[in-house]
């Protein structure tokens, strides 16, 4: 089911990821499965749940959307404060 978005302007959602999103899991999933039929390796298929857990988007943002902004201002971008004395 393809959602039209309302104002043109928004990027595109299929159920409810961005379809950059869906393809990144689709990619993910392929990969992680022939890891896991193949070697028994059990990490990939978990960090492609997590990451299409994460992207899940609700009013146009997603948990991966508010990690980002968070880390944005608590740890890349610079904070600077002048403090200054005056009489």
């Amino acid at each position: 089911m393809y959602i039209y978005p309302d104002n043109l302007k928004s990027k595109a959602t299929l159920w409810l990821w961005q379809l950059k999103d869906i393809g990144i899991i689709g990619a993910c999933a392929v990969v992680s499965i022939l890891f896991l039929t193949q070697t028994g390796f059990f990490p990939p298929i978990v960090l492609t749940a997590v990451y299409a857990f994460l992207t899940i988007r609700f009013e146009d943002t997603s948990i991966l959307d508010f990690i980002r902004y968070a880390c944005a201002f608590f740890f890349t971008r610079q904070q600077l404060y002048e403090w200054r004395y005056t009489e």
